[in-house]
């Protein structure tokens, strides 16, 4: 069964920084894309940042590049985003979700999602 299980949110100042985590057991691929979705009440669940085990490659959104940092263990199966320079418009419910490819941020193929963790950023 596959599993994914986020961890590291939390409340920080405008400013400061957070690291999640998502650990994906149970999924039958090494290579694999893991992606960093968030959402608030308000807006629609938006792609944030995503990266293909296979080769490290990379992708953010406008919104974070810069300032957001993917990246993976050598297993594989742990990838972790480093958040720099929050902003109140960063609060959200952070979402990890696992596909066999990467399709720029986009939600379709996303299978299997955590369970969210929620990230305020406060002034």
């Amino acid at each position: 069964q596959v599993q994914l299980k986020e961890s590291g949110g939390g409340s920080v100042q405008a400013g400061g920084s957070l690291r999640l985590s998502c650990e994906v057991s149970g999924y039958r691929y090494s290579s694999k894309c893991i992606a960093w979705f968030r959402q608030t009440p308000t807006k629609e669940r938006e792609g944030v940042a995503e990266i293909y085990t296979g080769d490290g490659d990379t992708l953010y959104s406008d919104s974070v590049k810069g300032r957001f940092t993917i990246s993976q263990d050598n297993t594989q199966n742990t990838a972790y985003l480093q958040m720099n320079d929050l902003e109140l418009e960063d609060t959200a419910i952070y979402y990890c979700a696992v596909s066999i490819n990467c399709r720029g941020l986009e939600e379709r193929g996303f299978g299997r999602w955590g369970q969210g963790t929620q990230v305020t950023v406060f002034s």
